[in-house]
């Protein structure tokens, strides 16, 4: 049998040590969504998260200087582990009508599949969650191809973002806080569609399409928050 060399017992003990400190990381921010959805963007002090994941004051320095910067890493990483599953399968169209519906109703579906997520969406507000972010750009990408396309009518792109990402997220408040109809969604990109110019009947058609399966989240954040297999009921 083999020894173990010197090179080799380093690399394993960095190994280790670069686990760990991920294990951390993403307890932090396991922990920073339970707070901050919660008590909002606002209202939380570092004590907060340093209680909630049971640490020590220098291991939350170690990783972030303050809450705004967690807060930031939080929003980034989880909404890019959402959108690495729905964007694909919205690239998976050409019509960019279809695309923005079926990349809004997946990502409604997955703020209502994980409610904490969906809460701390809510809870956070659109300026933290989307702006500037894969959410906003993936979205701005297909409105404007449409328009360009002649596929919509409108003539403002930022216009018919905005409409489009206020639908989204009241849409989720509403399904996570308030009785509503089953086909809340699709109701309400009908309408929005058949704003942007499509006719009555296509823009049915569009929003209540079937949509595909995407499976659980598995990025390093959610299978934290969410360690099972399948998503949540």
């Amino acid at each position: 049998m083999n020894k173990p060399t010197e090179t080799s017992f380093e690399n394993h003990r960095t190994r280790v040590g670069l686990e760990r400190r991920e294990k951390t990381r993403a307890l932090l921010m396991k922990s920073a969504v339970e707070v901050f959805a919660k008590k909002g963007p606002d209202l939380p002090v570092i004590d907060d998260f340093i209680a909630a994941a049971g640490v020590a004051r220098g291991t939350f320095y170690n990783y972030f200087s303050t809450t705004s910067e967690l807060l930031a890493a939080v929003t980034a990483e989880m909404s890019d582990e959402v959108l690495s599953i729905i964007d694909p399968e919205v690239m998976k169209f050409d019509d960019p009508a279809v695309r923005i519906c079926v990349g809004a109703r997946l990502y409604v579906h997955m703020a209502t599949r994980y409610p904490m997520w969906g809460i701390f969406l809510t809870r956070i507000g659109s300026q933290h969650a989307v702006r500037g972010k894969f959410m906003d750009v993936y979205l701005t990408r297909d409105v404007e191809l449409g328009i360009a396309t002649n596929r919509f009518t409108v003539a403002s792109a930022l216009v018919t973002r905005d409409i489009i990402l206020g639908s989204v997220f009241f849409g989720i408040e509403t399904l996570l806080t308030e009785p509503s109809h089953v086909h809340h969604t699709e109701d309400m990109l009908y309408i929005v569609l058949h704003g942007m110019g499509l006719k009555a009947k296509e823009a049915r058609k569009i929003a209540y399409m079937p949509l595909p399966e995407t499976g659980a989240v598995s990025g390093q954040i959610f299978s934290v928050i969410f360690p099972r297999s399948v998503p949540p009921d």
